[in-house]
């Protein structure tokens, strides 16, 4: 991963203050290879995420009552105390070892991941971002809105010069492919309670067990809904795996972060706020810091400044920056508000 940092500080109220974008953007990863390499990332997680139990790599078969772990089986160890083999203390304590040292060192490494580069895992692994992306530009390519509760269209220029024309015909596209998206997601969420050869057999013939049915069908229609209606906002609101990523990253001042070059905010002019139209999260990117808790460095807004500004001799206006030009992005007070306050 890219991160820039301030190397000119800009003299402001009698001190000098980093930039919230350096001069020398980011320019070792392209924007266009950034977002490949993205999609490459989400493509090969999202079947990572099919497979894994398919293979036996992370799932909990509630038919045998344990746990399997790359292609192990994986047992909390309560087999011994039931059987009067091991004393009740260490039954507790391989407990701990086998089922709470994991977790929680699982969730270390993905709150110090946030911690350092923010919701990494959300816009760059995550298998439910990847369907929120798919399904807002299907959507807008049907509407002209990435959301149902998008108060307006967003604009029909792209960053690229060129211009979406919206069709109603999408929709066609749209609803299926998201009912198909969800009901991939069901099963493959079955296939992490139960043993996979048998629902996908089970399927295949058209026998599913009545609770295999009931799963499937209920999962597939709140899935669709929320794929349909629902699917940012419940990264932004309802997910607790972003949550506490995003409050480990709120909480280091100099995490990796979208930085604005406010100084230059004239040179925004005629973009068509192309980096709100381009985020997924419906936020927007010129922000503070604060204002962007849910961002999941996905970087399209970076992405869609750089195609915006790419006739631009000082280049985008948007950019990862982290250390202390990080900083700047967090407080008016330390951002260089020049056209606020008519300094140069």
């Amino acid at each position: 991963m890219t991160e820039v940092t301030a190397s000119r500080p800009i003299h402001h109220a009698g001190r000098g203050v980093p930039p919230a974008v350096p001069y020398a953007a980011d320019k070792a990863l392209g924007a266009d290879r950034r977002q490949r390499l993205r999609l490459v990332m989400q493509a090969g997680f999202f079947i990572l995420f099919v497979l894994a139990p398919v293979f036996n790599l992370l799932r909990y078969d509630l038919v045998a009552g344990h746990a399997w772990f790359l292609g192990m089986e994986w047992r909390a160890g309560l087999e011994d105390f039931s059987a009067g083999r091991v004393s009740a203390l260490a039954a507790a304590g391989q407990v701990v070892v086998r089922v709470f040292l994991p977790i929680l060192l699982a969730g270390g490494v993905l709150i110090g991941v946030a911690w350092r580069w923010g919701r990494f895992y959300c816009g760059w692994l995550c298998p439910h971002f990847s369907v929120v992306e798919t399904i807002n530009g299907l959507m807008r390519r049907a509407s002209g809105k990435p959301s149902v509760w998008e108060t307006r269209p967003l604009s029909p220029r792209l960053p690229n010069g060129q211009t979406l024309q919206v069709d109603g015909r999408w929709w066609f596209v749209t609803v299926p492919l998201a009912v198909a998206f969800a009901f991939v997601w069901a099963v493959v969420l079955l296939t992490y309670l139960l043993p996979p050869g048998e629902v996908y057999f089970n399927l295949l013939a058209g026998t599913p067990t009545r609770n295999q049915a009931i799963f499937i069908t209920a999962g597939t229609g709140l899935l669709t809904v929320d794929f349909l209606f629902a699917r940012h906002l419940f990264c932004r609101f309802a997910c607790a795996v972003g949550l506490f990523q995003s409050l480990a990253w709120m909480a280091n001042r100099q995490a990796l972060v979208v930085g604005f070059a406010r100084e230059r905010a004239s040179d925004c002019a005629g973009c068509g706020s192309a980096c709100d139209s381009a985020c997924p999260m419906r936020l927007k990117p010129r922000n503070l810091k604060a204002a962007m808790f849910t961002c999941t460095q996905c970087v399209q807004c970076v992405s869609a400044c750089g195609q915006t500004q790419a006739n631009n001799p000082r280049g985008p206006l948007l950019a990862w920056v982290a250390g202390e030009a990080a900083r700047a992005a967090e407080s008016p007070s330390l951002a260089p508000w020049s056209a606020r306050r008519g300094q140069g």
